[in-house]
């Protein structure tokens, strides 16, 4: 295999490509990517048997081939090369020269054939979202997916196609968030895309008008982005019935300004740690919300002003888990619906219903 290509966009294609990679397998070649030379150009792919990553970029192609290649080797190797192009060569017993400018590298390669094929995703249903849209989408539910396996199909995010919307709801026991969107399909479907793929994704998806392409089968799914096609395994399982989760009515509304809430919680959340864990007393008023916190380290207060309709009430929260909601809501105010001191409290847009965030409440003792 001979080729040349320009070193910036090997260079990120490797990037990109070796965030699938598994960085400790007992199988060697899935430790490394796979560089698939041409007519016409390069295919590069990485695999860790769960999620896939492939791109293509142009190149010269002498001689077409196929080489495995030690992704953080390689990566480190094209990152540090000198010249704007880059020249690959493979020749006996797999051995690969690599070289840039004054700079030249010989590095051990693995057989092709040792690399597993990506899946194939048979008789898929498309769906199409622009990109700056699923990117938005994602990034508002990320946060709420499931870092336990005491429950593997939360660690995933359910989408939901139905009705010309699209709904992505993640869960952790602990919170909700829901997006939801417009959508063109003619088919209904659900299906449940693991965190860590979508944690990938939204890192490849840029902010533009421009059409992400989804295709879903039983088992895998496709998200084709630009010049990257992204491969996973869907989750199986019973997912949370999020609708019966979602209170139906509420006794308190409160309309408060996201920016000066959340500074208001960091400010008395500066004595909660890791370590030092608290709940973060909230204490909702007419005019204002009240915040405070006592830990081993002391006491802090706080306050912020809101629009209160309704009755008033205290409730406790994991700082933590208020913060995230807030911060994912992209809005300059939100309402706060609740119906109780003890019952999850929603996050909503003061107009509209493209996303809903749920926190549960913590039980506060009487000092």
């Amino acid at each position: 295999m001979k080729l040349k290509c320009n070193r910036q966009s090997f260079c990120e294609a490797v990037a990109v490509v070796s965030r699938a990679v598994s960085p400790r397998s007992s199988l060697p070649a899935l430790e490394g990517v796979l560089v698939r030379a041409r007519s016409g150009g390069v295919d590069l792919f990485g695999y860790d048997l769960d999620t896939g990553i492939s791109t293509h970029i142009d190149a010269a192609v002498e001689e077409p081939g196929e080489i495995v290649l030690t992704a953080k080797v390689l990566l480190d190797i094209v990152k540090r090369m000198p010249g704007d192009t880059v020249s690959l060569s493979v020749g006996e017993r797999s051995l690969t020269e690599l070289r840039s400018g004054m700079a030249e590298y010989t590095i051990l390669g693995i057989p092709a054939d040792e690399f597993p094929e990506f899946p194939q995703v048979a008789e898929p249903t498309a769906l199409s979202l622009a990109q700056n849209v699923l990117k938005s989408m994602i990034e508002q539910t990320l946060f709420a997916v499931s870092q336990s396996d005491a429950k593997p199909v939360h660690t995933g995010s359910l989408f939901e196609v139905a009705q010309g919307n699209v709904t992505v709801v993640s869960v952790d026991g602990y919170r909700l968030a829901l997006r939801k969107e417009k959508a063109k399909t003619d088919r209904d479907i659900k299906f449940i895309v693991p965190g860590k793929t979508l944690s990938e994704i939204s890192r490849i998806l840029a902010d533009s008008d421009e059409a992400a392409e989804i295709l879903v089968s039983k088992k895998h799914i496709i998200f084709n982005i630009g010049s990257f096609s992204v491969y996973s395994r869907l989750l199986e399982g019973d997912f949370l019935d999020y609708r019966a989760a979602i209170p139906k009515s509420h006794n308190t509304t409160v309309r408060v300004a996201v920016r000066e809430f959340v500074d208001s919680i960091e400010r008395t959340s500066l004595l909660i740690s890791d370590r030092i864990k608290s709940p973060l007393r909230v204490s909702f008023q007419k005019e204002m919300i009240l915040l405070a916190c006592s830990t081993s380290l002391g006491k802090a207060s706080d306050q912020t002003g809101a629009k209160l309709d309704g009755e008033t009430l205290e409730m406790g929260f994991n700082n933590r888990y208020l913060l995230d909601a807030l911060r994912a809501s992209g809005c300059d105010e939100v309402l706060l619906e609740i119906s109780g001191a003890l019952s999850p409290m929603k996050i909503v847009p003061p107009e509209g219903d493209q996303f809903l965030f749920l926190v549960l409440p913590v039980r506060l003792k009487n000092e």
